[in-house]
């Protein structure tokens, strides 16, 4: 039993940990970006060579300068932003082991999509993250990454390609997380590869008295740009699997493109917003408003439960037999093993969400969640473990309309 809770907190924390690396290099990604943006001639920098920005805050007033390549003289102390990527990108690996990896049967593996066994699961998962870099990293080095336009067509069409491969390895949640992991890599992977080891060729040259070549600071600067409009993306996905409407298969690709094109969006606003506020393109939010709402009404539209609790309240209309007892033994059957004060299922402490299903009061009591999880998404149980058939299914769908009579 101490090894259940010793799983359940090692989660918590690694999720915590990770929430605050994450904040950590968004806060930092987001600033930058802004303060790029919002630079200005200075007169101790050339024309072309950098500018400077006023900043504003605790009390407090402060002047960045920047300069493309380097300043003729480098401080005793430099501050690297480099280990909120690292850590943010680590932390997640291992809660992606710790949830997914380790409980691959209740998170990752779908047999109605493929049959996998836990290490097949995890081999591939880990194999497309590794290859992913390797795929996107030639993409930027290539010459098609000389058009700007041409590469992030293609790097969303990789992408959306790799949400497509997900979706039929795994479980929805399973195949949105691992987009945004591959995503996520291609992030971190570009602080570690290339603007870092980068920013460090340009400090060796100056210490030895050469000019350093400007292209070290572009391509730096290339994937910085990357990561900013990847980073919206990247925490929906992340979060995601809190919400099972998202998580539909057949149409996982789809969301995952509405989706990264409404954050990528909105950050092209807050660029734009941050560098001059008259010329600030609004029409911007509604696209990503329209994209977003797409996502919202095929994600309805293909539920898979969405057709049965309409025929429900069909029956109910033309008076059907009441289905309070035939939809307390299901629940009892395919539910209450998880969700109970004592549950049975190998793992399990308690109840998860705290949501039991014992009695009619809890029925009553979670309706509206039994409709989502069990009627409309089948995203409970999850990856079906306790085989609940369609026809059983139908039975809480009916149960449900008569209940919202």
């Amino acid at each position: 039993m101490l090894e259940f809770a010793l799983h359940e907190w090692g989660g918590a924390f690694l999720r915590w940990f990770h929430v605050i690396a994450g904040m950590a290099w968004i806060g930092s990604s987001f600033f930058f970006m802004h303060l790029d943006a919002s630079l200005r001639a200075h007169p101790e920098i050339a024309a072309g060579k950098g500018g400077a920005a006023w900043q504003v805050h605790g009390g407090g007033f402060y002047e960045m300068k920047k300069y493309l390549v380097a300043p003729d003289h480098l401080p005793a102390e430099l501050t690297w932003h480099k280990w909120q990527s690292y850590t943010t990108w680590l932390s997640g690996f291992f809660l992606l082991g710790w949830v997914y990896y380790a409980q691959s049967a209740l998170f990752l593996i779908d047999p109605a999509v493929r049959p996998l066994t836990p290490m097949a699961a995890a081999t591939i998962g880990i194999g497309s993250l590794v290859l992913g870099w390797f795929v996107y990293d030639l993409l930027c080095k290539s010459p098609l990454g000389q058009n700007e336009n041409l590469l992030a067509v293609l790097g969303f069409a990789f992408v959306i390609g790799m949400s497509f491969f997900y979706s039929k390895m795994f479980s929805g949640r399973g195949a949105l997380i691992h987009t945004g992991a591959l995503m996520a890599t291609f992030m971190s992977g570009n602080v570690f590869r290339i603007i870092i080891p980068n920013q460090k060729k340009v400090i060796a040259a100056l210490l030895a008295g050469q000019a350093p070549d400007p292209k070290y600071g572009k391509q730096a600067k290339q994937r910085s740009i990357h990561n900013n409009y990847l980073t919206l993306p990247v925490v929906f996905l992340m979060i995601s699997n809190h919400y099972p409407l998202t998580q539909t298969s057949a149409i996982i690709p789809v969301l995952v493109a509405l989706i990264t094109f409404a954050g990528a969006i909105i950050r092209h606003f807050f660029n734009h917003w941050h560098a001059d506020h008259t010329k600030a393109p609004w029409w911007y939010w509604g696209a990503a408003i329209l994209a977003l709402a797409v996502a919202i009404w095929l994600s309805w539209q293909a539920a898979p439960g969405r057709v049965s609790l309409l025929e429900a309240e069909t029956k109910v209309a033309a008076k059907a037999p009441p289905a309070a007892s035939a939809a307390a033994e299901i629940l009892q059957t395919r539910c209450s093993m998880c969700h109970a004060s004592q549950p049975v299922y190998e793992g399990l402490l308690s109840a998860p969400k705290a949501v039991q299903l014992e009695t009619s009061e809890d029925y009553a009591r979670h309706l509206k969640a039994i409709a989502l999880q069990a009627v409309v998404t089948h995203a409970m149980p999850p990856n079906n473990l306790t085989e609940i058939t369609f026809e059983e299914r139908q039975v809480l769908a009916l149960w449900i309309a008569q209940n919202n009579r």
